[in-house]
């Protein structure tokens, strides 16, 4: 037999872990994905951003290079997908801590992007091979910053 305080602890706990879970989902960052129906690396990517707390709006579809155009992605920055996060743009395989960062710090920028698809990049983890990548922020005018450098710097 439970005696009251066993029982008082064990409904502190369940109120506890219940808290605990109830925060972890407002905490989710909302996102959309646009991707190409025939692109795995950008199922990867998605589930890579899943992973990390983030709440995925996966559109397919067959003209993706529209959406790069619509959101302004430079062509030099161009790469296999295209999301969209609180107002900004993430081209490529852009780490999600790099995203929490561009969240945190609300930079005066359009977006962030890998440019291309860097091996070992977020959804492009293909065997040991690990290219070094920069991630590039870019504004409305087409100027181009590291905003972060991953492996030979």
């Amino acid at each position: 037999m439970m005696s009251k305080f066993m029982i008082l602890v064990f409904a502190g706990l369940l109120g506890l872990v219940g808290l605990a879970v109830a925060e972890q989902a407002a905490e989710k960052i909302d996102i959309v994905v646009y991707r190409s129906p025939t692109c795995g690396c950008c199922g990867k990517w998605i589930k890579h951003l899943k992973d990390n707390g983030f709440n995925v709006d996966d559109i397919v579809s067959e003209d993706v290079a529209s959406v790069k155009e619509r959101y302004g992605v430079p062509k030099e920055l161009v790469s296999c997908h295209t999301a969209i996060v609180d107002g900004y743009v993430v081209e490529g395989h852009v780490p999600a801590d790099d995203i929490k960062t561009l969240l945190k710090t609300r930079p005066r920028i359009a977006g962030i992007s890998v440019p291309g698809m860097p091996m070992g990049t977020p959804g492009m983890e293909m065997g040991v091979k690990k290219d070094p990548f920069k991630v590039i922020s870019f504004d409305k005018q087409r100027r181009f910053k590291v905003f972060n450098s991953y492996g030979n710097k």
